[in-house]
């Protein structure tokens, strides 16, 4: 088959009930590959790949397009390959391939080097509900085939649409989609290659974290950021804090303890309220202002003494945190951390280098201001 490729259109992206404005999105798209291989050249890239119907473009337009679920049934099967260059944000910052399922490896118009040498990730998307064999087979050919080109890939597999599966059926899928993947790897004596796998659905979060872990791999910064959390929890009293890009809802980091879904889905619902709320109250009579800002900051109590706090660390970032009523008594020692936080996250990305006196200051707040560590 003849390679095409397609840009996919934002226009209208950002009109369905309870989305965000069309200043929330992610600028416009690549309109020619060959005309944009220069800037393109720079920016990580994440392959959509699989099977016809295993809704690869689905989980694209719900994350990243704000799309609503249910309209996504009408979506028309993808063939041709669709680009998204997601660049609106300059911490999330890459394009997004999304390839026909009908793909032939072999045919000869398929640039193997072209394709993969750039990739950052290769996410290969299984239908749960549907009867994986060929799909394996697919994901065989199509990693093995990566990898010779580009053997620094990351290679993640979304088992996807498990919403109307148990839970019983769901762990024993991707044990044996886990085990069959492997053992074929084995037998091609592959045995470095390893594979990711995510129970994944565009109903629930779930989608939205394995996202999270994707890009999380191909943030080089990302060591540093969970770094500064860690060093802005423990002497600030919180319990859990996550870097969303607000666009998205994706966590391009968190601190080290282990993220709770219902925590993450948590700030994830906060960030929703703010921008609608801000999208109704926080624009003038004309449309005109901006939703989210640097002024851009809410607290919400739960009924379990449970606070969370939001607040703006860039334009596209935002900080959500967990912590305990008590714990937030002392606001005026979190909101100096924050201070220091947020100056060492643009020296991160601005400088990129490690931002030592901004950490200096933020450990001098913590140990004379009697914060929790």
């Amino acid at each position: 088959m003849s390679i095409q490729y397609e840009d996919s259109t934002l226009a209208g992206s950002y009109d369905v009930v309870g989305s965000f404005p069309k200043s929330f999105g992610y600028g416009v798209e690549e309109q020619d590959l060959e005309e944009n291989c220069s800037s393109s050249a720079d920016k990580p890239r994440i392959l959509l790949m699989g099977l016809r119907r295993s809704g690869k473009s689905s989980i694209q337009k719900v994350v990243f397009h704000k799309m609503s679920p249910n309209e996504t049934l009408f979506l028309e099967s993808t063939n041709k390959i669709y680009k998204d260059d997601i660049s609106g944000s300059s911490f999330v910052n890459f394009q997004i391939w999304d390839f026909p399922g009908q793909v032939d490896f072999l045919d000869p118009t398929f640039d193997s080097e072209m394709i993969f040498k750039g990739t950052g990730a290769l996410i290969f998307v299984i239908d749960a509900q549907d009867d994986y064999v060929e799909a394996l087979e697919r994901l065989h050919l199509t990693v093995s085939r990566a990898y010779k080109v580009n053997p620094d890939i990351n290679f993640e597999v979304f088992i996807h649409k498990v919403d109307g599966l148990s839970d019983d059926h769901k762990i024993e899928t991707q044990r044996d989609i886990h085990q069959r993947a492997n053992d074929e790897l084995t037998d091609a004596n592959l045995e470095k290659l390893h594979l990711s796998l995510y129970l994944t659905s565009i109903y629930d979060h779930s989608i939205f974290e394995a996202f999270s872990k994707v890009v999380q791999k191909l943030l080089p910064q990302l060591p540093t950021l969970e770094n500064l959390l860690n060093i802005f929890i423990s002497h600030s009293g919180i319990e859990k804090a996550f870097l969303f890009d607000v666009v998205s809802k994706i966590y391009i980091a968190t601190d080290s303890s282990p993220v709770d879904m219902q925590s993450y889905e948590l700030c994830c619902d906060m960030i929703d309220v703010v921008i609608d709320v801000s999208c109704i109250y926080g624009l003038m009579q004309d449309g005109s202002g901006c939703a989210y800002d640097k002024e851009s900051s809410a607290i919400i109590r739960l009924n379990n003494t449970t606070v969370l706090y939001l607040k703006e660390v860039t334009k596209f970032l935002a900080l959500v945190c967990i912590l305990r009523e008590e714990s937030f008594e002392r606001k005026g020692l979190i909101e100096y951390n924050f201070h220091c936080f947020r100056k060492a996250i643009h020296e991160v990305f601005e400088v990129g280098n490690l931002p030592q006196d901004a950490l200096t200051g933020l450990k001098y707040a913590g140990a004379h201001n009697g914060s929790a560590v």
